[in-house]
């Protein structure tokens, strides 16, 4: 980031002389209205981002994301806005403004880049597509609000909506075919149960129905049965009959149809997709040899610290065998009820807060809640983090999914609480949320390098919060860090190597302690998603790179809360703004 320009000037008398600009210090203001129209013209054409900043102006829109109309109002939005920010020079704007404009223009140039590819030809996936999210929303414990009439009508807008989408999938579905766009047939198996519990035909008992059962006490009866008559129609007489056709459809065709292959390489345009997503997703031009060689060395790195953990509890046998063991080692695994686990997470909390003063100088003012993933997803879910709302008034929520309790092993689960809840995830963007100093587009925005690479940096900081003195939660904390190496070397080898589903299993089951189940989970979520995965890893060298920069630049000026604050105080960034930034602080400390 440059902050000072020297200009030189070449005087009448053939004399050479340099003058210095200050650099700039105020907003400037135009740029400023610039953002905030983005802002709101982004979330009026996502409106479920929206919903999920708590902002409810847009709570009864659906937007198509199959329609080609939307996808063109996304093409000529984001090229305005490229266009736009591209005027103004980054010397005449001050450090916050040169962020700001380096972000929305990442921002722009990624969502161009998805926009070229058929990503609508293949509308379903098991992880993360739009009927899930759907549902969990419709479950009325979600982001969706379930408070007012208003509120139930502003479902039901939605719901017609969505309606609209099923039937369109199918199409789309059928188009993707003709065209070479086609799931896995494995991840098409995964898809067809989470369809068919949406086709039950008693409607009361329809998770659609949820909010029905659980009305304000505020509501007058006249509402009540108004609402309950509304939504017993639209579920019973659209969306079951919806769900029947696609169940039907994906159950049959679609699925005689899916591909035996599991990259994405082996789709049409696949190879120059996953260069996009590898882009996209990890915010570097790195390419995917690279990251791949670089996964097989972190693993390495990892296995030997490994060694080191299972020789300090006496295991005997091999590392592989020692996986073995801790994954079925029954005192790992000692609870019969989910509210036992929902309490050790918050336990964790409770033990850890001591230690927060000394490595974090801010902390977020939003609440925070631990929660068992939704029956309808937990089978296929992973544990994750939910955004809080921007004005507060709904926490930040992590989901830990419990299909079978008895089997849910302890060993990672203060490695686990840091990444996804605190100071991870809950404090990285409830910080960004709450901060008046960004743009309004800033508190929002999104990249996974930074956002999940700073949540897999975080879980490094067990020890200095005083946790991890058992050693299989360090271990835990080895084989998260493992499994995200292990992604480096998957993903990619799924994606640009060949590699079928069954040898990426094999791959994780020979260098981490996880579950089959949980890895055949994992795997098949790269599958669906392709570059995700390579984020956290790469996010999160960068950050540890950033941090001994600064540790050997500054020395005894070096200090940990100011490192924090100033990797979190600018909110979600592209990697190379943050290192930007980062050395610019650096610079400034040394005076």
């Amino acid at each position: 980031m440059k902050k000072l320009v020297y200009i030189f000037i070449i005087a009448a008398l053939g004399t050479v002389s340099c003058t210095r600009k200050e650099p700039v210090t105020a907003p400037n203001a135009k740029l400023g209205a610039l953002l905030e129209k983005y802002h709101q013209e982004n979330l009026k054409l996502f409106p479920f981002s929206a919903t999920m900043a708590g902002d409810d102006r847009y709570n009864n829109i659906f937007a198509n994301g199959l329609e080609e109309k939307y996808i063109q109002e996304q093409k000529d939005f984001f090229t305005k806005y490229k266009k736009e920010i591209a005027a103004y020079k980054d010397e005449e704007l001050n450090a916050n403004d040169l962020i700001s404009k380096q972000v929305l223009e990442f921002e722009c140039d990624k969502n161009l880049g998805q926009l070229e590819f058929r990503e609508d030809l293949m509308p379903l996936n098991q992880f993360s597509s739009v009927p899930l999210v759907i549902a969990q929303q419709a479950s009325g414990t979600s982001a969706q609000p379930f408070k007012t009439v208003k509120d139930y009508n502003n479902w039901l807008e939605r719901l017609e909506g969505f309606n609209k989408w099923l039937q369109m999938a199918i199409l789309k579905m059928k188009e993707g075919i003709s065209k070479g766009y086609v799931l896995p047939k494995s991840l098409t198996l995964k898809v067809i149960p989470q369809i068919k519990s949406m086709t039950t035909a008693d409607v009361k008992s329809h998770l659609f129905y949820s909010p029905i059962k659980n009305f304000p006490a505020s509501f007058t009866d006249a509402e009540k049965k108004d609402l309950t008559d509304k939504y017993t129609k639209i579920i019973g007489e659209k969306l079951i009959p919806s769900f029947k056709n696609l169940y039907n459809y994906v159950s049959t065709d679609y699925l005689a149809a899916s591909r035996a292959t599991s990259g994405i390489s082996s789709i049409t345009d696949g190879a120059k997709y996953y260069d996009l997503l590898i882009k996209s997703y990890t915010t570097t031009e790195m390419k995917a040899d690279e990251i791949h060689n670089l996964g097989l060395k972190e693993v390495a790195r990892i296995t030997t610290e490994m060694e080191k953990v299972k020789t300090q509890v006496g295991f005997k046998g091999t590392l592989k065998e020692f996986f073995n063991y801790v994954r079925n080692k029954k005192e790992l695994m000692p609870f019969t009820e989910p509210q036992q686990v929902i309490d050790n997470y918050n336990a964790i909390y409770k033990k850890m807060q001591p230690n927060l003063d000394k490595l974090f100088g801010i902390k977020p003012k939003s609440g925070f809640e631990v929660r068992r993933t939704e029956a309808f997803r937990e089978a296929s879910a992973s544990a994750e983090y939910n955004q809080p709302s921007l004005d507060g008034s709904r926490p930040g929520i992590f989901y830990v999914p419990l299909p079978d309790v008895t089997k849910y092993n302890v060993y990672d689960n203060e490695d686990l609480f840091l990444h996804e809840a605190i100071p991870g995830h809950h404090y990285q963007v409830s910080l960004q949320q709450e901060n008046n100093a960004l743009p309004s587009f800033r508190k929002t925005i999104w990249f996974n390098a930074y956002g999940e690479g700073w949540a897999l940096y975080t879980e490094s900081l067990g020890k200095e919060l005083g946790l991890y003195t058992d050693p299989y939660q360090y271990f835990g904390m080895l084989s998260a860090e493992m499994h995200r190496a292990i992604r480096l070397v998957v993903d990619t080898g799924l994606h640009t190597k060949n590699w079928t589903r069954e040898q990426a299993i094999q791959y994780s089951l020979d260098h981490e302690a996880e579950s089959e189940e949980s890895i055949v989970a994992e795997v098949e979520r790269y599958m669906a998603i392709p570059g995700q995965a390579l984020s956290y890893k790469i996010g999160q060298l960068k950050i540890r790179e950033l941090r001994a920069k600064a540790e050997a630049a500054l020395g005894d000026k070096f200090s940990i809360k100011e490192f924090h604050n100033q990797v979190l105080d600018a909110g979600c960034l592209p990697l190379k703004v943050l290192e930007t930034k980062i050395d610019a602080w650096i610079a400034a400390s040394k005076k």
